[in-house]
C-alpha cells in the first residue's frame, strides 16, 4: 500500500446540516413547488453524481430546469460550507496527519467543481492531500476519477476508503482495494477492510 484515496461524505465528514439549509434557502427564493428538502433525502443521495441527485429531487421538472435549480444551489452551498463547513468524524485530522506521513493521501468524490475546495477552505485539509478529482471536473464516473489518480500521481498500490455501495463499484472498476467506512451513510457488504471510525485506518497496512 503506497496511497490512500478517500471518499469525501460519509468519509470524511458529514456536510448535510449546512447543505441542507443552503438547498432550502435558494429553493425559497427561486420559489420552487416542492416541499423543502429533508436530512433524510439527502442521506439517501450521498454517493450519487448531482444528474442524479437532481432528477430524485425534482423529478416532474424539465432537465434544463432541474439544471438551473441544481446549478444555482450548489453555488449558494459552496459560499455556505466556506462559512460554517461540515462536520468532520472524530479525530479526522488528527489521523490524516499522521497518514500523511507514511502514505500519499488524494480525495476523489461525485461532487461538482469546488466543492471539495469548500472543504479545504474551511477545515485547512489541503495540506494532507497530494490531489483530488471530481466529476464536476473531468465528467468521469468515479471509478474513472480514481484511475485518472492513479495515472497521475503514479501510484501503484492505493487503498479507496468510502462508504456506499457507488464506492464499492468505483474501487472494484478501479481494481484496487476497498475500505468500508460503516461510521458513514451507506451500507456495504463486500470489501476488503471494514472501519468502524476513522482512527482504524492507522491499523491498515
Amino acid at each position: 500500500m503506497d496511497s490512500i484515496i478517500f471518499d469525501l461524505d460519509g468519509t470524511l465528514w458529514d456536510p448535510i446540516d449546512t447543505v441542507l439549509a443552503a438547498w432550502n434557502s435558494r429553493m425559497h427564493e427561486l420559489q420552487v413547488k416542492r416541499e423543502p428538502l429533508t436530512r433524510m433525502e439527502f442521506a439517501g443521495t450521498m454517493g450519487l453524481q448531482m444528474d442524479e441527485i437532481s432528477r430524485q429531487f425534482f423529478p416532474g421538472l424539465a432537465d434544463e430546469e432541474r439544471r438551473q435549480i441544481v446549478n444555482q444551489c450548489c453555488r449558494f452551498e459552496q459560499t455556505m460550507l466556506k462559512e460554517r463547513g461540515g462536520h468532520l468524524y472524530a479525530d479526522v485530522e488528527q489521523v490524516l496527519e499522521i497518514l500523511s506521513l507514511r502514505y500519499k493521501l488524494y480525495i476523489v468524490s461525485n461532487c461538482e467543481d469546488g466543492y471539495i475546495e469548500s472543504l479545504y477552505h474551511f477545515h485547512g485539509l489541503n495540506r494532507y492531500f497530494s490531489d483530488y478529482e471530481n466529476p464536476g471536473r473531468t465528467g468521469l464516473s468515479k471509478g474513472g476519477n480514481i484511475n485518472l489518480i492513479m495515472e497521475r500521481n503514479n501510484l501503484l498500490s492505493p487503498i479507496y476508503v468510502g462508504d456506499t455501495e457507488g464506492d464499492l463499484v468505483a474501487a472494484r472498476y478501479a481494481g484496487i482495494p476497498f475500505v468500508y467506512a460503516s461510521y458513514g451513510f451507506g451500507s456495504v457488504h463486500e470489501y476488503e477492510h471494514r472501519i468502524e471510525t476513522f482512527a482504524d485506518l492507522l491499523d491498515i497496512r
